[in-house]
């Protein structure tokens, strides 16, 4: 581990610039994977970002693209796949049955068949942390999915029950992000926006992942309510997730808002004061650029309605990988610049 990566956050400006995740996978890296090559790109991606003034930058997530699920961009299947208790070779049984529940009507069929207990497996988020520290080049952000959204994609054999299973996978992630050698751990989730009732499952399980973050290290949760082309996925308002955002056991939030109505920022003057705000204020769903003067003016609308000094980071609403690199480097690049025209730097 480098010395680099342990890097604390910057304290200046108050207001911070970061990115959610995910970064258009590189032709090279499509066209001939290997090691070495991930190794560059990722560090293409840290570059490309920290030229462009964003303060906490993330790896990319390129370690876990798969050719077989493009779709989701491995955000599921790299976690669900290795794990112990766990198999990917479905029959049409299976498949009809996963299609039968309530789960997640997007998918045609699950991430996996749960048929025994949950282990570790293969699954080792150390060993892709280490690489991103190696050329961070300072201070970054590490990301998994929440285990709320990964069992909602899982055909259970097993437990036979949501809750159990949910717990279960939570602990898993739980061993995995201690000894992250990042600066900040983030938990994503893009499912329970639309599943509000879910909520004080959602979050027993999350806070179990947050608890086991290494202490010093910033922990962050994104919500967004889903991305596939460009689409929506996920119904519902940031107004019916407060008490749920306020049970999170986090240090600052990451949301979705460049895409949403406005009602959905008033809302936001509800979460606790010990959590720190994290704003979308560049739409990913779109290929428009944004200007430095569009995101200063969402920016001062935030502030005006949160209060000044509760916004911490000014984001994208979620990851970039369906765009193409042009067009998500120049949003990347427009990011900092509307921070700095709005802070007057």
């Amino acid at each position: 581990m480098t010395s680099a990566s342990m890097e604390k956050l910057p304290e200046e400006p108050r207001i911070l610039t970061t990115t959610v995740g995910s970064y258009p996978t590189p032709a090279w890296l499509v066209h001939s994977p290997s090691e070495s090559a991930l190794i560059d790109a990722t560090r293409v991606v840290f570059d490309t970002q920290r030229q462009s003034g964003i303060d906490l930058p993330t790896d990319g997530e390129l370690y876990r693209f798969d050719f077989n699920h493009p779709d989701t961009n491995g955000m599921i299947e790299y976690f669900v796949k290795p794990l112990k208790g766990t198999r990917t070779n479905l029959g049409r049984k299976e498949i009809e049955e996963f299609a039968n529940t309530e789960n997640m009507r997007f998918r045609s069929k699950p991430a996996a068949l749960v048929e025994g207990a949950l282990g570790g497996g293969s699954l080792n988020l150390l060993s892709d942390c280490q690489r991103a520290a190696e050329v961070a080049g300072g201070a970054f952000k590490f990301t998994l999915t929440s285990p709320y959204m990964l069992a909602r994609t899982l055909l259970d054999h097993h437990y036979k029950n949501f809750e159990d299973l949910l717990l279960a996978l939570a602990d898993q992630l739980a061993l995995q992000v201690k000894g992250l050698p990042c600066s900040c751990v983030q938990v994503d989730e893009a499912n329970i926006p639309g599943n509000p009732t879910d909520a004080p499952l959602a979050s027993e399980a999350i806070n179990r992942v947050l608890d086991a973050i290494d202490p010093g290290t910033e922990k962050a949760v994104h919500f967004c309510f889903g991305n596939y082309g460009g689409q929506v996925i996920q119904s519902g308002a940031w107004k019916t997730l407060i008490e749920f955002l306020n049970s999170l056991r986090t240090d600052h939030l990451v949301l979705e808002l460049a895409h949403r109505p406005k009602e959905d920022l008033q809302a936001l003057k509800e979460i606790d004061s010990r959590i720190k705000l994290g704003i979308g204020v560049i739409d990913i769903k779109v290929n428009h650029i944004e200007s430095a003067e569009e995101i200063a003016r969402q920016l001062e609308e935030a502030e005006k309605m949160v209060g000044e000094g509760r916004i911490r980071f000014i984001h994208p609403d979620c990851g970039f990988w369906m765009l193409k690199r042009s067009i998500a480097d120049r949003k990347i690049a427009a990011l900092a610049k509307g921070r700095d025209l709005y802070l007057g730097r």
